[in-house]
């Protein structure tokens, strides 16, 4: 990932909780010609170290009928990329647009990509416990939460066969928040404000996002 010092978000506990609430990545992996596969999954992220997973551990699953998987050598590298809120910034909401008119779109988001080894397994105790915590991650918050167990165990187990499990051993996290920290304040109010009444959810996002940063 591509990270200039302003954009760089270092807040271990703002990226936690960013990858909780997300809860799914991209994940990408590379086949044996050199093609990239990727398929969209739901995550959840267990920080605890681990010898092979430094950065701790992106626990996924895939349906067996999703070829990607067979692709998969244990082992190899893989990437995994967890999407926030993305918006267009227009200039003409720059202050700085009257000065000299030196100024451009762009746009901001916000990501965490994980790097590391992959291991794919169809073991069904493993994927029982793998959607399991999937699940109840989700699920603890209702009043009446649903439960893997819950389920006829038979059925269940015909479930779990249909799936296997993608498990990233993480070695290298980067969370990125682009938005807008390399303008000037005015600049920065100015997106604020214009976002802010979009009619658009991911860029009324970004705006709640920016001024968070500028805590107002």
């Amino acid at each position: 990932m591509y990270l200039p010092k302003h954009f760089t978000n270092d807040d271990q506990a703002l990226i936690t909780s960013f990858v909780a609430n997300v809860a799914a990545a991209d994940f990408i992996s590379i086949d044996s010609i050199g093609q990239p596969l990727a398929t969209l999954m739901p995550c959840t992220w267990i920080q605890e170290p681990t010898e092979s997973g430094p950065a701790g551990t992106l626990f996924m699953h895939m349906a067996r009928a999703n070829k990607q998987w067979e692709s998969i050598s244990d082992g190899s590298r893989a990437l995994a990329i967890v999407h926030g809120p993305q918006a267009y910034v227009s200039p003409s909401n720059y202050a700085s647009k009257l000065e000299d008119g030196k100024v451009v779109p762009t746009w901001n988001y916000t990501a965490v990509h994980f790097s590391g080894t992959v291991t794919v397994s169809h073991d069904t105790d493993y994927l029982f416990e793998v959607v399991s915590r999937l699940t109840d991650s989700h699920e603890n918050t209702r009043a009446k939460p649903w439960k893997t167990t819950d389920a006829p165990d038979t059925y269940m187990q015909a479930q779990l066969r249909g799936i296997v499990a993608i498990t990233l051993h993480v070695d290298r996290v980067e969370a990125k928040e682009k938005l807008s920290q390399n303008r000037s304040l005015a600049d920065q109010h100015g997106v604020i404000a214009d976002l802010a009444v979009s009619p658009k959810s991911d860029e009324r996002q970004i705006s709640e996002l920016m001024k968070r940063n500028l805590d107002f």
